[in-house]
């Protein structure tokens, strides 16, 4: 099927004068997961991030080192499979010109991919939906948050962003990021697989004049509730139109999210001033409201995984597959009214699929779980209201030592994030070195960052914040990350410890929180290595665990996890 596609996407190079073509991730919204995977779709990648370069007789596909086994999987008899970094001022073909569609790439993208060595040619009609077509989604309407939900109402929001843009000198802020939207009007929708986005874009000036740029039918509910005025709401098709009734000015776009077809449109009436969107640090620090819950999000998340955990190291015979497995963790989520659905599309390997990072099991492709092997499961969910990501590795025997060795140099490595002086250690940048000392004495590390921002009933991945090793946004009070340390042993296992912290200030100092509540392999640990402060955080944390768990578990289940302890 793929070939097939690949012969189709190039019998057009003829017509729109290209020498090949370039297909990324994302969507026209830039949005991490989507409907609209063409990348997927030609070359059968189904990982979050790649770029695919199909010339008339190579294929290319770009992916990080998450990725890098799972693409050869994948895609691998019909295109290279190259390191991400090496499509920065490729020189792996010259002299070339490339189509793209300029609604799925930035500016800063183009410049620093291509155009040192290559030409690029912007064709406005996808070359990839001209080969395939997309089942046509419903619209269904946004719908609003009110202010015990998010601590504070929109237009408290909108003057913080309008006295951003006075203090910036800035006459508008053109937020092309869905989800920025969405936490800035406490808004919500159905346009996206695995979170809670409105797909829309806004325009917003410094006198809290806003424009909300989205097809009518997807607010006729807000628009009932005199949320909004008919004329703060324009088509997509008209946006044109609206910039140009607009006054002169200048008008900040976000690098990362604003695509070269809106720059090209709106270069034309304002002077573009290209910065991150403020709005993407105001949703990262987390009001009281927020975290207060977020932290009953995951009370009622942990009580899911833990009862998973007990059910499947409890049962007589491990008969099942990796789908089963993924797919009775999410029943015993759905016993709660407040779950909706996957934060993501949950990881689960077995033995050699946990070596993938991010592993995906399917009806037609998946492993039987075995005694002798350990289970990577990673796995989230959307609640009303709250957001959770939680990975844990699990054993049903007793695995060899050097297996525990890695796995508690993994623990000693996610422990020294959780117990972080975010004092001396603000950025992600510091804390990452931390989290990889242990395994990195033994000549160990894995290719993924540490952690990653979380939003708050939104996306599973959000920055600007992240514990990686180029990350520098200071760590504040409130926000959100993941703690995931692992390693992976390719074709043998793969080893993670995930969960999600919040920066907590206490009496002026800053430190982390979990807000993760399940147990850790116990069985997985060798005790000889862990310091006794080590051993007093693990006995603190399954302590905490219980006390909180305990009152929502039936007495196998409390009888299981006092053991822990």
């Amino acid at each position: 099927m793929t070939i097939n596609r690949l012969d189709k996407l190039r019998d057009q190079f003829i017509k729109y004068n290209i020498d090949g073509y370039v297909v990324p991730k994302n969507d026209e919204f830039f949005s991490e997961y989507s409907d609209r995977d063409r990348l997927k779709i030609i070359s059968n990648f189904t990982g979050s991030a790649g770029y695919a370069v199909i010339l008339k007789k190579k294929s290319f596909l770009f992916v990080d080192g998450r990725y890098s086994i799972q693409a050869k999987i994948e895609s691998g008899k019909n295109f290279r499979i190259l390191d991400y970094k090496k499509i920065i001022n490729t020189k792996i073909f010259k002299n070339l010109n490339l189509g793209i569609d300029p609604s799925l790439f930035t500016s800063n993208q183009i410049k620093r991919f291509f155009l040192k060595y290559n030409k690029v040619t912007s064709i406005n009609k996808n070359l990839i939906d001209k080969i395939y077509k997309f089942n046509s989604k419903e619209n269904i309407p946004f719908y609003t948050l009110n202010k015990e939900t998010t601590g504070e109402s929109h237009l408290q929001k909108i003057s913080r962003v309008c006295s951003y843009l006075k203090k910036k000198k800035c006459d508008y802020l053109f937020i092309t990021a869905p989800e920025n939207i969405a936490w800035l009007l406490n808004i919500r929708g159905h346009d996206n697989p695995t979170s809670p986005i409105p797909n829309c874009y806004l325009v917003i000036n410094k006198k809290k004049n806003i424009y909300l740029i989205v097809e009518k039918d997807k607010l006729k509910n807000l628009i009932k509730a005199k949320r909004f005025k008919k004329s703060q709401i324009i088509d997509p098709k008209n946006i044109s139109s609206l910039l140009h009734r607009l006054k002169r000015g200048n008008i900040l776009i976000d690098e990362k999210t604003c695509s070269v077809h809106f720059e090209e449109i709106l270069k034309k009436r304002f002077r573009l001033i290209k910065k991150e969107d403020p709005v993407y640090l105001f949703k990262s620090i987390k009001n009281k409201t927020e975290i207060k819950n977020m932290i009953s999000t995951h009370i009622i998340d942990g009580v899911a995984l833990t009862k998973f955990i007990f059910w499947i190291k409890n049962k007589k015979k491990l008969d099942m597959t990796e789908v089963d497995a993924q797919n009775k963790l999410e029943k015993f989520r759905k016993m709660n009214s407040k779950y909706l659905f996957p934060s993501f599309k949950t990881i689960a390997g077995s033995g050699k699929n946990g070596a993938i990072v991010h592993y995906r099991a399917t009806k037609n492709n998946t492993k039987p779980l075995k005694k002798n092997e350990i289970f990577l499961c990673d796995s989230g969910g959307q609640y009303k209201f709250g957001t959770t990501d939680v990975t844990r590795t699990i054993c049903f025997s007793n695995p060899k030592k050097y297996i525990k060795n890695i796995y508690t140099n993994v623990l000693k490595g996610h422990i020294a994030v959780a117990q972080a002086d975010l004092n001396k250690k603000k950025t992600g940048k510091l804390i990452d070195i931390e989290a990889r000392k242990f395994l990195k004495k033994k000549n160990m590390d894995y290719a993924h960052g540490t952690g990653h921002g979380v939003g708050y009933f939104l996306n599973v991945h959000e920055g600007p914040q992240a514990i990686s090793k180029n990350n520098k946004v200071k760590i504040q009070n409130g926000m959100i990350l993941s703690n995931e340390p692992g390693y992976y042993k390719k074709d043998k296992f793969g080893i993670r410890i995930e969960n999600l912290v919040y920066a907590n200030k206490i009496q002026g100092k800053l430190f982390f929180k979990n807000l993760t509540l399940a147990p850790l392999e116990k069985d997985l640990i060798n005790h000889k290595l862990l310091t006794k402060k080590e051993k007093s955080y693990i006995f603190k944390y399954h302590l905490e665990v219980y006390s909180k768990l305990s009152p929502f578990l039936n007495k196998n289940e409390k009888r299981w996890l006092a053991r822990l302890i």
